[in-house]
């Protein structure tokens, strides 16, 4: 066995202190001290000390949160103190009952001063820590005893796994959760992988904490708030306030509610509780309620416990945001890129003190996941201004006369045909430039900066060419006149000369950016310039077939398919036919994709808000030394330069083992290639 030399051993515990101020600061105040790629060089650096000297692996270090092998099962563990339920409370009247009922049995006449914080939604665990050392974790199970969790719970890094001045025995409460931004991450890569789709965050936090292999936990980046202690053991915990001992929590840096607070009497009560509902949207997390605690200790142990949850606590929830009702009827929506989305026609009912009489159903395959049908009693969900879903069919409702859905062939608002391309799970229109429904979309596609880059035609304008019926098609833009511009709002006679010069100038472009601009679909800027390139007119792409398309590079069966749809539709021809008329044309020579530099062959992916230039910058200075930009990440990628808050391409990439850069590291790279 290799000799731990003592410097190893500082240098290892200096790295595990680096990692986890790193992890209190993302995970506990919300605000990153070192870059994601410092943080992985870092962890990296950690392992491979590890990995040399074992001595050095103990059950505290961050490097043993990414899991362990599988268990056969979660064994049983009884809580040293149960872990009680709250009562609900659902109106005003109730809380008033609440503090009248507290003030009688503590026979006070003063305001009673309450501990309120929000109440997650989420999954209810403890925490045992020995000596300062994390040594058991639980789910709440039946309150006397519930499922041993602790491999689990270590991989969550918010989770603290050595306490500095802690009592011989500290049993800490709290509630696994995950953020809406990782919750949707996580279902993006699960839709991606054809897998389980989760209903909302509770659900994923609690079926990612139930996986007997904690190696699946450690990569769905979960969330831990702490809201109370349970058993302690030697130590100075704070023994007379609620609030005093939720601030020592925090001191030992645990995640809790920065939303809490303390408030007197029952006008304190239901401020918090309004002034919290009011802002329960624009939190990162998801909150059913708010909870009220006496916040004396003693006053605690006086009022004591009925059935199974205490008296001095409860939990004041908001309004219902799931609510059954029948669904009448299935339309179908043309959204402004094509997309078809089938809505529910509802029964009207009351959802989160709104009445709702439709909501998304998303897509075909989610029809037949939760086999939907007309007729059915339906769950229908609402969280604030999002719009309604149905996440669940009431199967023991079902009447023998409910009807299966059917997507349209043929697209509801033009009559285009409908398609759905092999592995996506969204049916499109294939009219394109003809389709009114996506009329705006496609104009503002067709004028943008890297499209026709035709200046002074804004959204807003757009907007208004479309609505006043002056433009149909892209043809049309460049039949507009100035005394038709200048009677629209906002626009005077020099503004519409303006706009006139503009689209008179981009009438002269590239085969690519023409291309790019007739937006067709899974042509990006890329594939626009490797179609030019091979193809050099128009005409002999048009009239292409699937098979001679997909000796392009890195064109595809999928990609090849829709250009073929594209130029087939009668439509799209007849409008690209008036383009010629009015004038537009282009250099049918090859596009300017890049041969030569330091980077060609290198692909990339952009994930995430670089500090000190735009995406575009950043695609550009790949593609100027050779390399190619991509939307996916996947085995064939070489680099994916992550920003601040990136997306689920970051976590791919660190499955897949693609190499990460942070702007400077990206910046590195380019110096050192140029």
């Amino acid at each position: 066995m290799t000799k731990l030399p003592p410097a190893t051993r500082a240098r290892a515990a200096a790295l595990r202190e680096k990692i986890e101020q790193a992890n209190y600061a993302y995970y506990t105040q919300d605000d990153p001290d070192i870059s994601d790629a410092e943080y992985d060089r870092l962890f990296r650096k950690l392992q491979e000390l590890e990995a040399k000297y074992p001595a050095l692996v103990a059950d505290d270090s961050p490097t043993q949160r990414v899991g362990s092998v599988p268990l056969p099962e979660f064994e049983s563990v009884r809580h040293d103190m149960p872990m009680l339920s709250l009562n609900n409370a659902f109106d005003e009247n109730e809380i008033i009952a609440y503090d009248r009922r507290i003030r009688e049995a503590l026979k006070s006449e003063a305001e009673i001063e309450y501990a309120v914080e929000p109440k997650f939604d989420g999954l209810a665990v403890s925490l045992t820590y020995r000596s300062g050392v994390f040594a058991l974790g639980a789910t709440r199970g039946d309150g006397d005893s519930g499922e041993n969790v602790t491999a689990n719970l270590r991989t969550i890094r918010a989770l603290p796994l050595r306490l500095s001045d802690a009592p011989e025995l500290l049993e800490v409460r709290g509630e696994v959760l995950m953020f809406r931004r990782d919750f949707e991450a996580l279902n993006e890569d699960q839709g991606a992988r054809g897998e389980k789709i989760f209903a909302n965050p509770r659900n994923a936090a609690a079926g990612s904490l139930r996986q007997l292999d904690s190696r699946i936990t450690a990569m769905r980046r979960l969330a831990f708030f702490a809201y109370g202690i349970g058993a302690v053991r030697g130590g100075r915990v704070p023994d007379d306030l609620h609030s005093r001992q939720l601030d020592y929590l925090a001191h030992l840096r645990f995640p809790v509610a920065r939303q809490r607070n303390v408030v007197s009497g029952v006008e304190g009560l239901l401020s918090y509780y309004r002034d919290v509902g009011a802002t329960r949207q624009s939190l990162p997390f998801e909150i059913d309620g708010v909870v009220y605690k006496v916040d004396s200790l003693d006053a605690q142990r006086q009022l004591g416990f009925v059935s199974r949850a205490p008296r001095f606590a409860v939990a004041h929830k908001f309004p219902a945001q799931e609510e059954i009702t029948r669904l009448l009827g299935i339309d179908v929506q043309v959204g402004r890129t094509g997309a078809l989305t089938p809505v529910a026609r509802l029964a009207p009912v009351k959802v989160g003190g709104v009445t709702v009489t439709n909501a998304t159903l998303h897509n075909e395959d989610e029809i037949r996941r939760k086999d939907v049908r007309v007729g059915d009693h339906v769950i229908v969900r609402r969280a604030g201004d999002v719009i309604p879903e149905v996440v669940g069919v009431v199967m023991q409702r079902r009447q023998k006369n409910a009807r299966a859905f059917s997507m349209p062939t043929r697209c509801p608002v033009c009559g285009s045909d409908v398609e759905r391309p092999e592995g996506e799970a969204i049916a499109r229109c294939t009219a394109g430039l003809f389709c009114p429904a996506q009329r705006k979309q496609a104009l503002q596609h067709f004028v943008s900066r890297r499209a026709m880059d035709i200046e002074g035609l804004g959204e807003k304008l757009i907007d208004q060419l479309v609505d006043s019926g002056l433009v149909k098609t892209t043809a049309d833009i460049f039949a507009l006149k100035v005394d038709a511009l200048a009677g629209l709002e906002r626009m005077a006679d020099k503004s519409a000369s303006n706009v006139v010069a503009g689209i008179s100038a981009s009438k002269h472009t590239s085969l690519s950016r023409f291309i790019y601009a007739l937006g067709v679909r899974n042509v990006g800027e890329q594939t626009a310039k490797d179609l030019a390139s091979h193809y050099g007119k128009l005409d002999s792409l048009m009239e292409t077939s699937e098979e001679e398309l997909q000796t392009v590079a890195d064109v595809g069966p999928v990609v090849a398919a829709s250009v073929v749809k594209f130029f087939r539709e009668p439509h799209n021809r007849k409008v690209i036919e008036r383009l010629r008329e009015t004038g537009v044309h282009w250099d049918e020579i090859s596009g300017s994709t890049a041969k030569t530099g330091m980077l060609v062959g290198k692909t990339f992916v952009l994930t995430g808000t670089l500090p000190r230039m735009t995406r575009d910058e950043a695609k550009e200075h790949i593609e100027a030394a050779g390399g190619k930009v991509t939307g996916s990440v996947s085995k064939k990628t070489d680099y994916v330069v992550a920003g601040e808050q990136p997306g689920s391409k970051y976590i791919k990439a660190r499955e897949l083992g693609v190499a990460l850069l942070d702007e400077s590291g990206f910046l590195e790279l380019l110096d050192r290639k140029s």
